[in-house]
């Protein structure tokens, strides 16, 4: 498996994402070009499907939803997201064991 082409900032690890709202489930579908595959089943309209990822993220990496925001891409299916309170192995171990 390739490896999710993460950044540490001083703020936290930015985590480029592709997206794919209106999909049958919610989940982690692992690596695409560097980027961390993410399907939610709400629609990409007022930023349900942008809450939707932050709530998943949360649940995967086990921190509160306000430590995580969008950085990047709010309208996009490729998106930057930045998770606080976490690091670069949290994130790739969290992916491979999902």
């Amino acid at each position: 498996m390739n490896m999710i082409e993460l950044r540490k900032t001083e703020d936290g690890i930015l985590i480029p994402v592709r997206a794919r709202a209106g999909a049958k489930r919610n989940a982690i579908e692992g690596e695409y070009n560097g980027l961390m595959k993410v399907s939610v089943t709400a629609a990409p309209e007022k930023g349900k499907a942008n809450q939707a990822i932050v709530a998943l993220l949360s649940e995967l990496f086990e921190v509160p939803k306000s430590a995580i925001e969008v950085v990047a891409g709010k309208t996009s299916s490729r998106k930057e997201i930045l998770v606080r309170g976490i690091t670069e192995s949290d994130v790739q171990a969290a992916v491979r064991d999902h």
